[in-house]
């Protein structure tokens, strides 16, 4: 098994639990992947990677129960603040204040893109060479009008994707909306994607589930090649070689196609348009949630950056207040680039501006995903013009002995640990069959 992340743990598990004997390669010198947990107090945890969760997500749930693990929903309770180019806002509820029939217009025809997809098969979309070549940004050049879709779409974007609108295809864009389950359901907390959270940190499921395997999973160990014979594999790490039957590949599409494969699979696992997930998150922490004690939510969406948006993710536990940052698109490039000090600073003044009851943080945590060296982005890989077409009728079928997991290979719930777990769970099933 190759990488420790939510896809590949449950994979190993699942095979363990059938009498497989696994080992579980991991190049960084934790598990968990795309999740990652942050302590801030004493016994208060935060999510600087994957977090949300919703009653869609059934694997998931299952898999959290079995290990024990509960969730707690994402606080929303109280008033929004918007800085989207005429000052600072304040307003129930989430929907920006932005002309209304733009944005109702706007998200109409995402429908109608999202509606017509095939999320099983992108590929085989009506229109699918059309839509797999033109980019996000090309489409909203060509359909959005209005100056406030225009300024919203990417903010939009970014929340939803971690997208750059340059980056990605509009079949990608349409893809992704409708395999997570719609954009309704997408954006929403309550009753929707972002619900809830893992309490404690999502982390604890991986370590849960590394903990099963003891001694089988193996950190600091890159994996640099995977070479296949007639008899087997050899799967060559910094450290050593290993034999076996089959292997498994639980990276992301770029991380994996930088893996030595001998013989090369029919189709890289990405391309020349693949891009990174444009995802750095800050976890700004104060003495206690104080936004509430002012009727607020600590929600906000901004045009200009660095944090495009932010959210209350103070521990259940109670004990510190947490603003998450998201910043996403171009501009986490941009903000990325900064220097640590910088990096602070233009934060935690952007922060204090929207909520100026704020007082200095007692914590500050910048988690750069886009110059992550073994995920290479977050949420997931961003598939670009051409991507779908060329990759999408491989995505998840086994190159001989090799077999290929992660959530960028699941067409449901893509980019979610939901859609990490599913695929998991497929890669068992590939291999118990092979017996």
């Amino acid at each position: 098994m190759v990488g420790a992340g939510l896809a590949g743990l449950t994979a190993a598990t699942g095979l363990a639990a059938h009498g497989i004997e696994v080992t579980v390669l991991e190049a960084r010198d934790r598990v968990g992947g795309r999740t990652h947990g942050l302590r801030v107090s004493e016994t208060g945890w935060v999510d600087a990677g994957a977090a949300y969760l919703g009653e869609r997500h059934t694997e998931l749930l299952s898999l959290l129960s079995e290990l024990e693990l509960k969730t707690s929903p994402t606080t929303m309770l109280g008033a929004s603040r918007f800085a989207l180019g005429a000052g600072n806002t304040t307003r129930d509820g989430r929907f920006p204040p932005l002309n209304a029939v733009a944005l109702g217009d706007m998200f109409e025809l995402l429908d109608e893109l999202t509606t017509a997809v095939r999320p099983d098969a992108p590929w085989l979309t009506p229109d699918a060479e059309r839509l797999d070549t033109l980019t996000a940004a090309d489409w909203a050049e060509q359909n959005l009008t209005h100056p406030d879709a225009r300024l919203f779409f990417p903010l939009f974007l970014g929340e939803m994707m971690a997208a750059d609108p340059a980056e990605v295809s509009v079949l990608h864009m349409a893809f992704y909306l409708r395999s997570g389950g719609g954009i309704r359901y997408l954006n929403a907390f309550e009753g929707g994607a972002q619900q809830d959270r893992i309490a404690g940190g999502a982390h604890q499921a991986c370590e849960r589930l590394a903990g099963r395997l003891g001694a089988r999973v193996r950190l600091g160990e890159p994996v640099l090649a995977v070479h296949q014979d007639a008899d087997g594999v050899t799967v060559r790490s910094a450290l050593g070689e290993y034999r076996a039957d089959v292997a498994v590949v639980a990276l992301p599409p770029l991380p994996a196609e930088a893996v030595e494969y001998r013989p090369a699979p029919p189709v890289p696992r990405a391309g020349g348009r693949t891009a990174r997930g444009c995802a750095v998150k800050v976890n700004l922490v104060y003495p206690a949630p104080v936004w509430r004690d002012h009727g607020l939510s600590g929600w906000s969406v901004n045009a200009e950056g660095p944090l495009l948006s932010t959210v209350d993710d103070s521990p259940t536990e109670g004990g510190t207040g947490v603003l998450t940052g998201f910043v996403t698109g171009a501009e986490a490039h941009r903000y990325a680039a900064l220097d640590p000090a910088r990096q602070r600073s233009t934060a935690v003044e952007q922060a204090a501006r929207l909520f100026p009851m704020l007082p200095e943080p007692i914590g500050f945590h910048v988690t750069d995903w886009v110059n992550e060296q073994y995920s290479k982005g977050c949420y997931a890989a961003l598939l670009g013009p051409g991507d779908w077409l060329r990759h999408g009728p491989t995505l998840t079928a086994p190159h001989r002995r090799v077999h290929w997991a992660g959530t960028e290979t699941s067409t449901e719930f893509f980019g979610l640990m939901e859609g990490a777990v599913r695929s998991g769970h497929r890669v068992v099933a590939e291999i118990l069959d092979r017996r």
